[in-house]
């Protein structure tokens, strides 16, 4: 296992021209909750990696854009990075839409791109396009789908109803819950549709429960995640179990949710239990210094932890990685090194990435949770 910013020996200031990274968050719009502390993360990451040395000796500077949440202001402010400030990669964007966005614009100029979206399509293939320049840190939605149905089947869980936003990330995870649920032995027996900006699922809750699954999953980020389960708890009679998707472990959920929130299940990086990591654990060390870091520069008195908060992190530290086993700042190299990376510990999970795979996280790299006493805990 590598540890990329593990302690060790004090490192040379790193000197000479510095490598500019380009930065894509959604530091204003609905994803700002996301984007604004991957923002401070990529920059606490950063400065890290400089005290340690840079990279090949040399500093590393980040050019940032605030992308509104808007994915024609994020290819706007991709064209703005590679044109006219020449970066050598990007890290980001925050959402799936804006990813889509951007994706075939630095396909298309070779630009080294790791993503911090949730989505799947932007490394897919197929009729998403080639994904030869493109790369993403938080796990697979077919990776968290997996995760949840493993958990479900080991309850005896065999009838489901979903309820997937409209959006590009509700899609792919509608998908992906369709795709993988006869693997499991588990039926889809009523889906729902819904506006992630809406304000009210209850329509859909009473017809999703009128159907009688055992759970019903719902998938989006934001605050409709809190709310379809509040329109649940609401209902009258026997409620199945909700299950939120990867996209929502966090305080906002259990702020938003309340007294709803009491027995929700989701799949979650580990982040959202570093003191239940055993020390065998290999992400146990990165993980608990992380927190420690998060708490140190300030970021977790304006945006307490939650289970987005590491991607920039380890989208820097893989461009780190990468730059170190290419030997010089190339996009080409760099390119090809991101897409032979083994065993790179981050926040997220241990990567290993292949030409297949440009996100190299498995199952085990998550965790589920279970909402008790209105707090994240454990599931069993």
């Amino acid at each position: 296992m590598v540890c990329i910013l593990c302690a060790g020996p004090v490192a040379a200031a790193p000197s000479g021209e510095p490598i500019l990274v380009g930065g894509l968050f959604a530091e204003s719009g609905p994803a700002a909750f996301v984007g604004t502390p991957s923002r401070l993360v990529a920059e606490m990451t950063v400065k890290k990696i400089n005290d340690a040395g840079g990279i090949l000796g040399r500093p590393i500077k980040l050019v940032i854009h605030d992308t509104e949440s808007n994915p024609d202001v994020a290819l706007r402010m991709a064209r703005q990075l590679v044109e006219a400030e020449n970066v050598l990669a990007i890290i980001g964007p925050t959402s799936t839409g804006e990813g889509l966005a951007v994706k075939k614009y630095t396909e298309e100029k070779k630009i080294p791109t790791i993503m911090t979206v949730g989505g799947d399509p932007i490394i897919a293939g197929g009729n998403f396009g080639p994904f030869t320049w493109t790369f993403k840190t938080p796990q697979r939605t077919s990776t968290a789908v997996q995760k949840i149905y493993d958990h479900l089947k080991a309850k005896g869980v065999t009838s489901v109803a979903v309820m997937t936003a409209k959006d590009a990330f509700g899609q792919d995870g509608l998908a992906h819950l369709k795709n993988l649920a006869g693997k499991y032995g588990i039926e889809i027996i009523a889906e729902e549709t819904f506006d992630p900006k809406g304000t009210d699922f209850s329509a859909q809750a009473f017809k999703l429960q009128a159907a009688g699954p055992k759970a019903v999953i719902i998938w989006t980020i934001g605050p409709a995640g809190a709310i379809a389960a509040k329109n649940f708890a609401a209902l009258p009679g026997d409620k199945p179990l909700v299950v939120e998707c990867h996209g929502q472990p966090g305080p906002e959920f259990l702020q938003l949710a309340g007294p709803a929130a009491e027995g929700v299940i989701m799949p979650a990086t580990k982040l959202m239990a570093p003191d239940s990591l055993p020390a065998s654990d290999p992400q146990a060390a990165v993980v608990r210094a992380f927190v420690a870091d998060y708490d140190k520069e300030g970021i977790q008195a304006k945006f307490p932890l939650n289970t987005h908060s590491g991607y920039a992190y380890d989208a820097l530290i893989l461009f780190q990685a990468g730059l170190q086993k290419a030997g010089k700042a190339d996009q080409a190299a760099l390119r090809d090194a991101l897409e032979t990376l083994t065993n790179i510990v981050g926040v997220s999970g241990v990567f290993s990435i292949t030409p297949e795979d440009h996100n190299g996280l498995s199952t085990d790299s998550m965790i589920m949770l279970r909402i008790a006493n209105g707090a994240y805990t454990v599931a069993k």
